[in-house]
């Protein structure tokens, strides 16, 4: 005959027919369903427990119960049964055998030979817990957030999906959205992976839910985490910025741990299996209308499990009055580098040059790139905001160069005739002649010629030079070169003057030395 086990209920049903005491023991095991000799047994324990027929029912309660159970049914005082105690005796043997590699069913063949005859189940969990280390840890049910607080996404694969913009199959990816209070989802589709396209299943999440979540619990994907770590991941610097603007905090998830986002770990292979299986869908955009409606109206209709609720009235109801306000505007999506600074004071970024000021030529510059702008930081500091241009193009700021370059790096005509006219009125006349050309960058080289002519000659007689120039209207920068060498040559000088920093040798000859023997004469 088969074990019967006898419920709580029935044995209080029991002890309430026998207090009544206006019915045997037969008819008291008939009403509660259990054998009679069954019966006596409980009513016997009452007894021993002080418990009297005369006395009525106010005896009943819950403590009585208890103590009755007890003591027909005594509990196990270690929690294991003879099984296991023959496990424990033989442990040694069963560790060596697991050691070696033996599978759990042939160390129960080997048991049996040695008379040991246990249940396989019970040999699993022994070698599970004692001999491997690998037994199921004990867990407790994380109790959800507040509604409106939290949202959790996970990142999978859904299948293959023709695209016609590229005229071949292509893997597609969902990511998913559950809010974690009512577990209403939004399912965005996408070919690729990029922080771009995370980004925007974001934003058209944040439309679908009328608001944005303050707590946002991703998975490990590599567009939102750079460097999963378990206490401090570091984050897409891309996907940060775009948490800063929306307003929500990001709780990375650990890695291989899916309890953390327990919320969202199983609609991957929910989605997959009721929304994309079987479906044909004409583009990725048809694909994510479809997706969008199923959200609302299928997942979002069904009986959830847990909740005992359907998400969308749930979402509705209780968390999209609580919800940050959503976007007004589209995402900017922004794109990060780490430029060097090239010797003419310019970095790349996207293809395109723009001015970086200070003493920074060789050294990296945080640079972030949206289709506006262009910022450039250095060690946190922001040095430089610049018009976003196109690839090929330059931005370059006057007053980032130094300022003995900038005209020449600017073609700045103005700024070379006012150096010019600093030395003197006909050295800025001279300067201006020469500059006097439809193309007047192409005669820059030669103005710079006539400034170093000042340099080397000084100011006074570059300024006599040029006004003989002008009163023959000669303009050539090598004739007043040759001008200004000749009338040295007339005062009985060298050609060109000895730099200041040239020492003169011991043993240095006369310049009369090296004149011609005709001219000694």
């Amino acid at each position: 005959m088969a074990f019967k086990e006898v419920s709580v209920s029935q044995v209080k049903e029991v002890l309430r027919r026998w207090l009544h005491a206006d019915e045997g023991v037969r008819r008291v095991a008939m009403g509660a369903g259990v054998d009679r000799k069954t019966a006596q047994r409980y009513i016997d324990a009452a007894q021993a427990l002080g418990a009297i027929r005369e006395g009525g029912p106010g005896q009943l309660s819950d403590e009585l119960v208890a103590a009755v159970v007890q003591a027909v049914q005594p509990g196990r005082r270690v929690g294991r049964g003879e099984a296991w105690s023959a496990l424990q005796a033989h442990h040694g043997f069963v560790q060596e055998l697991i050691d070696k590699g033996v599978t759990v069913v042939k160390v129960g063949d080997l048991l049996a030979r040695r008379g040991i005859v246990v249940p396989e189940r019970t040999l699993h969990r022994y070698c599970a817990e004692c001999c491997t280390g690998r037994a199921t840890k004990a867990t407790v049910r994380l109790a959800d957030p507040e509604p409106g607080r939290e949202a959790q996404t996970d990142f999978g694969r859904m299948g293959i999906m023709f695209d016609p913009a590229s005229s071949r199959r292509r893997v597609v990816h969902a990511l998913v959205l559950v809010a974690v209070w009512s577990r209403h989802m939004f399912v965005w589709l996408t070919f690729t992976q990029t922080t771009a396209d995370v980004i925007e299943g974001f934003e058209h999440a944040w439309e679908f839910f009328g608001g944005v979540f303050p707590v946002v619990i991703p998975d490990n994907l590599t567009p939102v985490v750079t460097k999963a770590e378990p206490t401090n991941p570091r984050i897409n610097d891309t996907f940060l910025d775009y948490s800063q603007d929306r307003g929500f905090l990001i709780d990375a998830a650990r890695v291989r741990h899916p309890k953390d986002k327990a919320r969202c770990e199983r609609q991957v292979p929910y989605v997959r299996s009721r929304f994309f299986a079987g479906e044909d869908f004409v583009d990725l955009a048809d694909a994510n209308r479809r997706a969008a409606a199923w959200s609302q109206d299928g997942a979002g209709t069904r009986t959830q499990r847990t909740t005992q609720c359907r998400p969308a009235e749930a979402f509705r109801a209780a968390e999209a009055p609580l919800l940050l306000p959503a976007p007004q505007y589209r995402y900017d999506t922004p794109a990060y580098s780490e430029p060097k600074v090239h010797p003419d004071h310019h970095v790349e970024v996207a293809r395109a040059l723009y001015s970086v000021p200070g003493a920074l030529v060789g050294k990296r510059v945080s640079a972030r790139t949206d289709s506006k702008t262009v910022q450039l930081s250095f060690k946190g500091e922001l040095v430089k905001v610049h018009a976003r241009k196109g690839p090929g193009g330059r931005s370059t700021d006057p007053a980032d160069l130094p300022s003995e370059r900038t005209a020449y790096a600017m073609r700045d005509i103005s700024a070379l005739l006012a150096v010019g006219r600093g030395h003197g009125a006909a050295i800025g006349a001279y300067l201006a002649a020469v500059l006097d050309n439809p193309l007047p960058w192409t005669k820059m080289r030669q103005a710079y010629r006539l400034l170093g002519l000042v340099k080397k000659w000084g100011a006074e007689r570059v300024e006599a030079a040029c006004a003989r120039a002008l009163d023959a209207e000669a303009v050539d920068v090598n004739l007043i070169s040759r001008m200004l060498e000749r009338a040295k040559e007339a005062e009985g000088g060298t050609a060109e003057p000895m730099p200041k920093n040239v020492v003169a040798g011991r043993f240095s000859r006369e310049p009369a030395e090296f004149t011609a023997k005709g001219a000694r004469r």
